[in-house]
């Protein structure tokens, strides 16, 4: 039958933060989380749209332990907003905000905003908050988690460090693609950085498969493009699976004591698109160690978030002339 909801183990004194909370997969997991004990802080780009998600979340379970936040993944200051009202350790960190093949945009930082909101700004929330992460971890002696959502769409993406933020050229959906292997990149390379440090934290890539959520539809309905909006209809209704079983995935990564950090997870069933979590393989460019280690280096310069964690011990040291701090 495989893993459910229903495996997951208690979230009792547990806290989870979980990005994009009010909608879609994030939505779905943030009321199992709840459903099981734990205290849930949403991270929501709309606090109305937030505290409306959670209204809603909380009449199917009453006693669920929501808070709302605002996070704007799209604006560094908001990210550094939200982490400097974070206070309490944090046992989990659900890095699933996203957006998806829309239109070229830049965030409030200039950056191209498919790669801005999916990856830079997880890659700097994730860093503001690092220290909450070890803290949980030092308190309970249970590790830390990192789920980082992907999609596998980044099995077509390659990172074009020339162009990062599409500025020569734009297609979204090669956008799209390039900011779901920098999440899969960004996950392998955070877990080893964790190992060097021999911290008690994991960092777990995911995929949720096809699932039917509002996602695909933005992309046609910021372009006007009603014919692309029915097809996104057609393939949603024939192929997707409910949002309830894409966070299954997440869920799993999250919470069950047999994940492996560095890892990715996603559907087991036709073509990885549905079906119950089960570890599997990414793309090859996904395990490039040189590739991650200069989207990390690109990264931090972007963002102006370091990491207090080593460098991998498989790097070698910097030269003079090239000298990029963790």
């Amino acid at each position: 039958m495989g893993w459910t909801a229903t495996d997951i183990p208690d979230q009792h004194g547990r806290t989870i933060v979980v990005t994009g909370a009010n909608s879609g997969i994030g939505r779905e997991a943030t009321c199992e989380l709840a459903r099981n004990g734990a205290t849930v802080i949403m991270a929501c780009r709309s606090l109305d749209r937030g505290e409306k998600a959670a209204v809603d979340i909380c009449r199917e379970v009453p006693d669920a332990d929501l808070h709302v936040k605002r996070c704007d993944l799209a604006s560094l200051e908001s990210v550094h907003e939200f982490a400097a009202r974070v206070d309490d350790p944090i046992d989990v960190l659900i890095n699933n905000a996203g957006t998806m093949a829309i239109p070229r945009s830049e965030t409030a930082d200039g950056f191209e905003t498919q790669f801005g909101v999916n990856h830079l700004g997880h890659f700097a929330l994730t860093g503001l908050l690092l220290d909450r992460l070890q803290a949980a971890a030092d308190e309970t002696e249970n590790d830390a988690r990192i789920v980082t959502v992907s999609s596998g769409m980044h099995e077509r993406g390659d990172i074009d460090f020339d162009d990062l933020h599409h500025e020569s050229s734009y297609d979204p959906w090669d956008a799209y693609a390039q900011s779901k292997l920098a999440n899969v990149l960004f996950a392998y390379e955070l877990e080893r950085r964790l190992l060097t440090a021999d911290a008690n934290a994991r960092s777990v890539a995911v995929h949720p498969g096809y699932a039917d959520t509002r996602l695909q539809f933005r992309g046609p309905e910021e372009t006007g493009s009603r014919l692309r909006k029915a097809g996104t209809w057609v393939l949603n209704t024939v192929l997707a699976q409910s949002p309830k079983r894409g966070a299954l995935p997440v869920l799993y990564a999250a919470t069950a004591p047999a994940v492996e950090g560095g890892a990715y997870y996603g559907p087991s069933g036709l073509a990885n698109m549905r079906g119950t979590p089960a570890r599997q393989a990414s793309s090859d460019r996904s395990y490039d160690e040189e590739v991650a280690r200069r989207l990390w280096a690109v990264s931090r310069e972007l963002t102006g978030v370091t990491y207090d964690l080593p460098r991998p011990a498989a790097e070698p040291s910097p030269s003079a002339s090239d000298t990029p701090q963790p």
